[in-house]
């Protein structure tokens, strides 16, 4: 099945393409529902390699504390893809980056808020 959709993108820039079917099969077709999965969600997805788990758990932490708009940005710039081998998960930001944070700041919109993003949710002490 040759799908494709920005998690296929997100994967193969992870260098983790082989996941691709198995996330979409299990329902993790958005990067919004991507930002939920954890280590029993690896489990289930059949990503059993340490180094591609702590890969994968990584860069969704970014996703979370970055927001999906990220990976767009990450994906549209070909010199981030290029020899990284950390990619999406801690890079610094690049002009475009800069330019369109401030530009939503004077704007007043916040990727990380509703409706933009779905909030994390309140852990009770």
């Amino acid at each position: 099945m040759a799908v494709s959709n920005i998690v296929c993108e997100w994967l193969r820039a992870l260098g983790l393409a082989q996941y691709a079917e198995s996330f979409l099969d299990n329902g993790y077709d958005d990067l919004e529902i991507c930002k939920q999965v954890g280590d029993p969600d690896l489990d289930a997805i059949g990503v059993e390699n340490p180094a591609h788990r702590h890969k994968l758990l990584k860069s969704i932490r970014q996703l979370r504390e970055k927001g999906a708009a990220s990976v767009y940005f990450m994906l549209n710039d070909p010199n981030s893809l290029s020899g990284s081998t950390e990619i999406l998960c801690e890079t610094p930001p690049n002009e475009l980056d800069i330019v369109i944070r401030e530009q939503l700041e004077t704007d007043g919109v916040r990727l990380t808020a509703h409706p933009y993003s779905t909030p994390e949710p309140l852990q009770h002490s």
